[in-house]
């Protein structure tokens, strides 16, 4: 895993991302995982116009990637607001608790093996707006992130048959780190956001908030915690939005991911050991993938909200150990 750290205008970030991954002698013209068409070229510039009148600085961010690396700003577009709406081989699983004061959230990423050396740990710390860190397969985009206001939130990846132009899950989940110092402020923003597919955020924030929010192209739906607890998959499991499921998806067990959350949970009092080891799978399935298939758990983090604290996990988490990061400074109070 790649660890960056950016700060300035979103341009000179950009600008200064993109050279460096040219100066590694790679230029932004092909996409590793699927083809970008002339269709993609048109939604890009589509997202592009409808995301410009929300978040104009996440245009220029693009634009500086393409011009330090040398890069197509409309290709660059197409493949980056494309992502999570056309397709995605991402498959997480999230969940957060508040209990007994303590508020935890965690995530697996599950990816391919075949690229898992260019995923990437970022500090931000850009002007006009909060500092956060996070974890990407996706260039700009985040899948999960906690910023210094204690405010973190993860994305999974659902497909759905219509997509609009507008925010993916990927963009949404770094325009909240940026914008939001809590859960119910990151719920009005979405409600004001055009979404463009399929997917959900799980949210929690350092007063115990906790939230899940099921994304299709246009439509929100806010799950709130029955008990102490939030989880999410690949999978839609509300009454709304479950016949939006697309039938033979390959979710990579999601169902069962969901499963040996939910079972977890009912059975167990959580607690950061309890995150650790279900995350790495010692209640059932979570991140047992054959390798050998091109799937696996790429990385494993977890936010601790109430201490302020990060343990992180660069592989999978059923093999390997977390490791606190100290290097992301939370904002005191």
């Amino acid at each position: 895993m790649y660890h960056g750290r950016f700060g300035g205008t979103y341009y000179e970030a950009g600008f200064r991302y993109g050279a460096k991954i040219r100066k590694c002698g790679v230029i932004l013209n092909t996409c590793p995982t699927f083809p970008i068409d002339i269709a993609r070229i048109e939604y890009g510039k589509a997202c592009r116009e409808e995301i410009s009148r929300y978040y104009p600085e996440i245009i220029q961010k693009v634009k500086g990637l393409a011009d330090g690396n040398g890069a197509d700003f409309d290709f660059l577009c197409a493949l980056i607001f494309s992502m999570y709406a056309y397709d995605c081989e991402t498959r997480c699983s999230c969940f957060a608790f508040h209990d007994g004061g303590k508020t935890v959230f965690g995530r697996n990423s599950d990816f391919l093996v075949s690229i898992e050396t260019l995923y990437m740990n970022v500090l931000y710390h850009l002007e006009g707006v909060y500092s956060f860190t996070g974890n990407t397969t996706a260039f700009i985009e985040m899948e999960d992130g906690v910023n210094e206001y204690g405010f973190a939130v993860g994305l999974t990846f659902i497909p759905v048959k219509n997509v609009k132009p507008g925010f993916n899950a990927g963009i949404l989940t770094r325009y909240l780190l940026e914008k939001c110092k809590t859960v119910n402020e990151a719920i009005a923003e979405l409600q004001k956001l055009p979404i463009a597919s399929g997917g959900t955020l799980t949210m929690a924030d350092s007063t115990g908030t906790i939230m899940v929010a099921e994304l299709s192209a246009g439509d929100i739906n806010i799950i709130c915690p029955q008990k102490n607890y939030v989880f999410a998959t690949n999978v839609y499991m509300s009454e709304k939005m479950k016949q939006l499921n697309i039938p033979n998806f390959d979710n990579w067990k999601a169902e069962t991911r969901y499963q040996t959350m939910k079972n977890s949970f009912e059975r167990m009092k959580p607690s950061l050991s309890f995150a650790k080891d279900l995350l790495g799978g010692k209640f059932g399935f979570m991140c047992q993938y054959d390798r050998k298939k091109n799937a696996d758990t790429v990385w494993s983090v977890i936010y601790d909200l109430s201490e302020k604290r990060i343990y992180r996990v660069e592989g999978n988490p059923g093999r390997k150990v977390y490791k606190e990061d100290l290097r992301f400074k939370f904002m005191q109070e």
